[in-house]
């Protein structure tokens, strides 16, 4: 049970907390029922550009010709090039939320030791934090259509041109 304060604050479980991926700060969207239910969604950003997202993403496969996703902070929002039923708004790996938070591209041997969606068994072949303002908004990530196999240097360039324009559309 949880209660409001005389503020009118209301403290959500630290089990919810966790499990939704919650930290201190982070904005929340409140919707109300006609049956009187409150409800509590953590608000992406990026849901505001999913069409320029998933526009992007399936440029960004056939052009690179392998699978391409693009994520928030927690789930995938757009997917290209595999089968989006399997994709969409799956939760994001632990092992990728500490990639996005380091900041910088990954490619190559780097990338493919990341596993990018949970309960997907398919590694990044190439890997780009969107970031708008200096705070990570979420990732571009081209995934590898097998063990062993090297992005090319156009790869690497439209992940990161991928990641730089939905940044840029963000901050509009």
């Amino acid at each position: 049970m949880t209660f409001v304060d005389d503020l009118g604050r209301v403290v959500i479980p630290k089990e919810i907390r966790r499990t939704m991926r919650i930290r201190e700060g982070d904005p929340l969207e409140i919707y109300t029922t006609p049956d009187g239910e409150v409800i509590f969604k953590k608000y992406s950003p990026m849901g505001e550009i999913r069409n320029y997202a998933g526009q992007y993403a399936d440029v960004l496969a056939k052009m690179c010709a392998v699978p391409a996703i693009i994520c928030d902070n927690d789930h995938v929002i757009a997917a290209a090039g595999i089968s989006k039923k399997e994709l969409l708004e799956r939760r994001i790996t632990p092992a990728l939320e500490q990639a996005m938070e380091a900041r910088k591209c990954l490619h190559g041997p780097e990338a493919s030791r990341l596993q990018p969606v949970e309960g997907v068994d398919k590694n990044a072949l190439s890997f780009c934090p969107i970031l708008v303002n200096g705070d990570v908004s979420g990732c571009v990530a081209l995934l590898s259509p097998g063990p062993d196999t090297a992005p090319t240097e156009i790869q690497q360039k439209l992940t990161q041109a991928a990641a730089a324009f939905l940044s840029r559309q963000l901050e509009e």
